[in-house]
């Protein structure tokens, strides 16, 4: 009785140092105090002549699903597929599932371990422990054990404390990966089928432009078969057609790269999945887009999250070095019958217990345990500098498509007055050729300027959707991570 009152009366000494928990503690960063994401206001996203305009809403939370602004029910179908197949989703709520159960693992080191233990050994000797004299009557005979041990390692100085919020911050930190990747995904899915409806469009501005070659060339012709023309009008009418059809190559290639990359993010081959055919009418611009504050963004972008969270678990690292210098206490307990026959483990005269309590100190390591705790404090000056500078990558890249966004609206404006005029130019000089005005080659001219009119019309628009899903991406989309922690 005296060695578990000696037993209790340790743990007890040592469990009031149990306050005493090894720091640091976390203390997240503070939110940036600029209020603006550039020197200059934003002028007006109203571009005038009929086309959309747009208005930024300060404040406005995103929806969660972002994408559904753009009021595209394939669109909105295909986002669906690519949540659920998605090999890069996948994957990284299959790390956070296994990062939850590192934290399940750090928590079970609160409790004690309690295990079953059994032993059979046959043994002879040495004389002295069986309380025989002479070493020839020594006998050699069996030993059975069976029962429970328990061992429990107190957290007196909050060691284990510390390894669960550095696993927990670990966790969350993949939690974040994973809103990351949705957001990824997401994004690329919009981008690539804004992609597709923009080369499709500029794919049927250009064969529109060919067919007027094709019927240009037949004019020529029967010109020149009338004696009107010369052979030189026919061959600039060929040069023409054959230039016109140059860009369409390159075209096909990128529509079907971008057909490729979707097939991609549903999690499926391409040669076996066939994409919706997106046009620019299936979109609609969203009017009113939502921006977050600057202090907002760091609460909502992923891999700011991700960021802090690494953060976070880099300081609790600092905590887990620092308990390592400090003394670590042992409880153990066993009770197991003994015998020397099986039959006889069950006879409760022959029931054996132990308890067992340790100290282990450490006093010289060669200076490993305080390099190890200054690497820790390394470390955490890491993350926080890679967490600064992604704050300010996600802040620039805001600012970048708030520019973008200014751009394209003063741009599908002068697109449009270019169109506009070439196609005014166009139809002149086709009636001064026709009336022997003018020669082929002004009217090729004026074609050639209508067709980049044409083209650059078309990149203008589906520029002003592309940078307005590149603003919700950057924005941090409207899933927030803190629904995917525990």
């Amino acid at each position: 009785m005296r060695s578990l009152s000696t037993l209790g009366i340790s743990a007890a000494a040592l469990a009031l140092l149990a306050g005493c928990v090894v720091g640091p503690n976390y203390s997240p960063p503070a939110a940036p105090k600029v209020g603006v994401y550039q020197r200059a206001p934003l002028a007006s996203l109203r571009p005038g002549r009929g086309e959309p305009a747009q208005r930024l809403v300060s404040g406005k939370a995103i929806p969660a699903a972002w994408w559904s602004l753009f009021r595209s029910t394939p669109l909105n179908r295909l986002v669906r597929e690519a949540l659920s197949g998605s090999p890069t989703i996948q994957a990284a709520r299959a790390r956070l599932a296994a990062a939850r159960q590192s934290v399940v693992v750090a928590r079970g080191a609160f409790y004690p371990q309690l295990d079953a233990a059994a032993f059979a050994e046959r043994e002879k000797g040495p004389p002295f422990a069986t309380g025989l004299l002479h070493p020839r009557r020594v006998p050699t005979y069996d030993l059975y054990s069976l029962g429970p041990t328990v061992g429990f390692v107190p957290d007196v100085f909050g060691l284990t404390a510390r390894r669960v919020e550095e696993h927990s911050a670990l966790a969350q930190r993949q939690a974040d990966e994973l809103a990351a990747a949705q957001l990824s995904v997401t994004g690329n899915v919009v981008v690539e089928a804004l992609t597709i409806a923009s080369v499709r469009l500029q794919l049927h501005a250009i064969e529109s432009v060919v067919k007027d070659d094709k019927q240009n060339l037949a004019l020529v012709k029967q010109q020149f078969t009338a004696g009107r023309v010369d052979r030189s009008d026919v061959a600039l009418a060929e040069a023409r057609l054959a230039s016109d059809r140059v860009p369409l190559p390159a075209l096909e290639q990128q529509l079907a790269a971008a057909n490729d990359a979707l097939a991609l993010l549903v999690g499926e081959s391409p040669g076996a999945w066939t994409p919706p055919a997106f046009t620019l009418g299936d979109f609609m611009l969203p009017p009113d887009v939502p921006l977050s504050l600057p202090s907002a963004l760091v609460h909502q972008r992923p891999d700011i999250l991700a960021a802090e969270a690494e953060l976070h678990a880099s300081s609790a690292a600092v905590g887990v070095a620092t308990g390592r210098l400090y003394p670590t206490l042992t409880l153990s307990a066993a009770l197991a019958p003994t015998s020397l026959t099986p039959a006889a483990l069950f006879d409760g005269s022959n029931l054996d217990w132990n308890l067992l309590s340790g100290l282990t100190a450490p006093l010289f390591h060669g200076g490993a345990l305080r390099a190890q705790r200054q690497a820790a404090v390394e470390t955490f000056r890491a993350a926080l500098a890679t967490y600064r500078e992604t704050v300010l990558e996600g802040l620039r890249q805001v600012a970048d498509t708030l520019q973008a966004l200014e751009h394209d609206t003063e741009l599908v404006g002068d697109e449009h007055r270019a169109l506009d005029a070439t196609h005014q130019a166009l139809e002149l000089e086709r009636i001064r050729y026709a009336a022997g005005k003018v020669d082929l080659l002004r009217l090729l001219d004026a074609e050639r300027s209508y067709q980049e009119a044409r083209v650059g019309y078309v990149r203008a628009r589906a520029a002003r959707y592309l940078d307005s899903a590149d603003l919700l991406v950057a924005l941090g989309g409207g899933l927030q991570p803190s629904s995917l922690r525990q």
